[in-house]
């Protein structure tokens, strides 16, 4: 089932505009060319009853897919909105969202410098062993990037895997993020290092071959890997998602 339900109406009714703050990756430094942003979420407009815009005027709509009872819930933050996943649950009938765009050329880097983030609020008791918070690919059959928060500390983590030689780069926070409070978090990949930045200071980098290569036909996704039972479900909410070539 692809629908919102009730949160259109909602949003409809609320007469919600479309946020236009930049992300981090839109500013140049030291001198360098400003990376392009070429998808942006802000969840502050919707564009039909079944999609989210993408913000960056670049058309990478989202759509949901849920099951089991699963939706994404659009709560108020800031004066707009924000996108709260199907809370915790044990069992094999869990409730599960997620919201993917369809592949398109643009959202595969190759072995450019990508940039990615997403602002996140997570509890303590949201935490789990796999929580996904903007992916495209899967490791296991090929090329990927991916946003996580890996294990029940909640340490999030930027994830890298080629399309040739396997292997997965990890660079893993040394600071959790499950405060319930809200957090700025932000992968970077530029030449041979992978770097995560949380609330916009560094704190993990890891080295990367130079020939790592990341395209694949696989949908991007957020809030989980997929539209499936076991998607590594992400239960807090997000705001301000975004991805940024250069």
């Amino acid at each position: 089932m692809k629908t919102w339900g009730n949160v259109t109406a909602a949003l409809c009714a609320a007469g919600v505009l479309l946020g236009m703050s930049s992300p981090s990756a839109a500013s140049a430094t030291d001198g360098a060319p400003a990376p392009v942003t070429v998808a942006r979420y802000t969840f502050d407009a919707v564009k039909t009853g079944t999609t989210v815009a993408d913000d960056s005027g670049h058309g990478h709509a989202l759509v949901a897919s849920m099951g089991h009872g699963g939706k994404v819930r659009l709560d108020a933050r800031n004066g707009g909105r924000a996108a709260a996943f199907p809370a915790k649950c044990s069992g094999r009938n869990c409730p599960h969202a997620v919201l993917q765009a369809v592949d398109a050329p643009e959202l595969n880097p190759g072995v450019n410098p990508i940039r990615y983030g997403a602002t996140v609020k997570l509890g303590k008791g949201q935490t789990g062993s796999g929580e996904n918070i903007l992916q495209k690919g899967y490791s296991a059959s090929g090329s990927q990037y991916k946003l996580q928060v890996d294990g029940e500390a909640g340490r999030p983590s930027c994830v890298l895997s080629d399309n040739v030689v396997r292997g997965i780069h990890v660079a893993r926070s040394d600071v959790s993020i499950a405060d319930g409070r809200w957090h700025t978090l932000e992968c970077r990949r530029a030449g041979t290092a992978l770097t995560l930045l949380v609330d916009g200071a560094v704190h993990a980098t890891t080295a990367i071959p130079a020939t790592l290569a990341i395209t694949n036909p696989v949908p991007l996704s957020i809030g989980g890997k997929g539209d499936g039972a076991d998607n590594d479900q992400f239960h807090g909410t997000l705001d301000d998602v975004w991805i940024a070539l250069g």
